[in-house]
């Protein structure tokens, strides 16, 4: 079973990371990153990826798995990534994204009519690719699976975990990972932060990206 991650500069780090700990343990699964020329790709907290391959080279996937970005403007312009992604798509079972990796799907014209979610700051974006917004962690239409910000690709992952395989083993790898997050706030979704904390959020993202 092959699973196919788009690799990009700036991609968000954990978008790629958090789904890639997860799926690459499943049985007879090969997870492999693949790249506009198959370059280096440098993530937006700096990480070099090397070992990645070129567009021409992954043409077929049982799954695809697109990470988002907070400078994701020049992926949704991207030519020929949008026609890898819509190819790619035409050959697998699951078709993914995590955050802002939605609006990727959406621009390869992927989430038309359906059901999805993104980080929240980005959440009205997906209108415009013809998509309901969904204020969830995960949200399934179909064969599209789309996770909202960042950490929830832990979240998806496992989702998919269970599809591929069944539930017992997704709830192993869930273990394995010791994955039980109980965090020390309760600012984990916008929904319950208040605006200073939002404002917050929105200046530390901006703060990344003009690193």
């Amino acid at each position: 079973m092959r699973i196919a991650f788009l690799f990009y500069d700036d991609m968000t780090t954990l978008d790629a990371i958090g789904p890639w700990e997860v799926l690459w343990r499943l049985p007879g699964v090969q997870a492999v990153a693949a790249s506009r020329f198959g370059a280096r790709v440098r993530t937006d907290t700096g990480l070099v990826f090397d070992d990645t391959l070129p567009f021409t080279q992954v043409a077929a996937a049982d799954v695809l798995v697109v990470p988002g970005t907070t400078k994701v403007l020049p992926q949704l312009s991207d030519a020929r990534t949008l026609d890898w992604v819509r190819a790619i798509d035409a050959t697998t079972r699951w078709t993914t994204s995590v955050c802002t990796g939605a609006m990727i799907l959406g621009a390869a014209g992927l989430l038309a009519g359906k059901r999805a979610t993104t980080h929240w700051g980005a959440m009205k974006s997906l209108e415009k690719f013809g998509a309901t917004p969904a204020n969830a962690r995960v949200v399934r239409d179909g064969k599209v699976i789309t996770a909202a910000g960042v950490s929830a690709g832990i979240d998806m992952a496992l989702t998919l975990a269970a599809e591929l395989t069944d539930e017992t083993t997704a709830r192993g790898m869930q273990l394995a990972i010791e994955y039980d997050p109980q965090p020390p706030f309760d600012s984990g979704d916008a929904s319950r932060a208040d605006e200073e904390i939002r404002a917050k959020a929105r200046a530390l993202v901006a703060g990344g990206v003009k690193r």
